[in-house]
């Protein structure tokens, strides 16, 4: 008896997930640990496997998991099935609806909950539970029924979502045009030396790690977007600062990627670096109770907590505020009582 290994389908009949092509300066490096870099929630395991059965390849060919990633090469990840994202599944996840009519809804989103399905989240986002609660939601560009605008997975508050056609071209327009107001509440890492101010700087996809993204300025400022975000401290709490964001723009992790950018990333931000102590003390003490600060809020410290459009038929402008959740309240009440009793330098 002989074994039958089943050919790899030709490429046409397969579907790309991934796609990434090497900078100059890439450095050689094994392609397993490359895409580690690149694709979210992926193991070596995973990774290794796929390359095992002929998923990975470099310039059109298959490669084996020990090859290495040189400058410009092109790497495609391919598989038998569709990109899980884009098949859409009916949840029934309760929703905090904070208003509702005919034409749209906001929702005050948890953190936690992913708002579109997408690498290593297929399930239990924001979508698959519109798309139960609701029929026949519009479709945004990216075919993405009713979703206006989103969040990040870690971040809560406040979006609108739109119920049919008119209400989706008409809100995404206010976004476009810059016309929406959104305010967030952030605590940042380290004492911020302006009342209030404005970051400018293009952002677009790190580089060297795609699951990031960064401000070009200068000579590649054309590598990223325009976006803007005007910040201002609510308080001062010694080595962090709780901070009110307000966004002309809409880039991926603006907020994130701007206060990194000026040297004051967000509190606990685990994929920017803020899940470290970033200021303060050596003691002992200090680190347990940033520690401490960290379990009470296991995630970015970062609330989109007002919204405000013109509605699409009245005409109106409406504006909704949330409250700070109580992860987040927890945390701030923790710094306030810490800078009471300890001296600050």
């Amino acid at each position: 008896m002989t074994d039958y290994t089943p050919e790899q389908e030709d490429d046409d009949e397969l579907y790309e997930h991934y796609n990434f092509t090497a900078v100059k300066g890439q450095q050689p490096l094994r392609i397993d640990k490359y895409l580690m870099n690149f694709i979210e929630n992926a193991t070596r395991n995973k990774i290794q496997a796929a390359a095992k059965s002929g998923n990975i390849y470099v310039n059109d060919e298959p490669v084996k998991s020990n090859y290495k990633v040189k400058p410009f090469d092109v790497i495609r990840v391919l598989f038998e099935h569709p990109p899980y994202e884009n098949l859409l599944t009916p949840e029934n996840i309760p929703l905090n609806i904070v208003y509702e009519d005919d034409d749209l809804l906001v929702v005050n989103k948890e953190a936690g909950m992913v708002v579109h399905p997408g690498h290593g989240n297929y399930s239990g986002t924001l979508i698959n539970a519109l798309i139960y609660h609701f029929d026949n939601l519009p479709n945004n560009s990216s075919n993405r029924p009713g979703l206006v605008h989103r969040i990040d997975k870690d971040t809560s508050g406040l979006l609108v979502v739109a119920k049919n056609e008119e209400a989706m071209a008409h809100l995404s327009k206010q976004f476009f045009d810059k016309t929406s107001e959104r305010e967030y509440i952030a605590i940042v890492w380290g004492n911020m030396e302006e009342e209030e101010g404005t970051i400018e700087g293009n952002i677009g996809r790190h580089p060297k790690n795609r699951l990031q993204n960064t401000v070009f300025f200068g000579d590649d400022e054309d590598k990223g977007k325009p976006a803007v975000t005007h910040y201002k401290v609510l308080e001062r709490m010694g080595y962090v600062t709780l901070v009110s964001c307000k966004l002309e723009t809409g880039r991926t992790h603006q907020i994130r990627v701007h206060m990194k950018h000026i040297g004051h990333t967000l509190f606990n931000d685990e994929r920017y670096g803020g899940e470290r102590i970033l200021k303060g003390t050596t003691f002992t003490k200090y680190k347990q109770f940033v520690d401490n600060c960290f379990k009470v809020l296991p995630r970015q410290a970062l609330h989109a907590k007002t919204l405000g459009f013109v509605h699409p038929k009245t005409k109106q402008f409406m504006s909704f505020d949330s409250e700070i959740p109580e992860d987040m309240q927890l945390c701030i009440e923790k710094w306030q009582h810490y800078v009471k009793h300890q001296e600050v330098k």
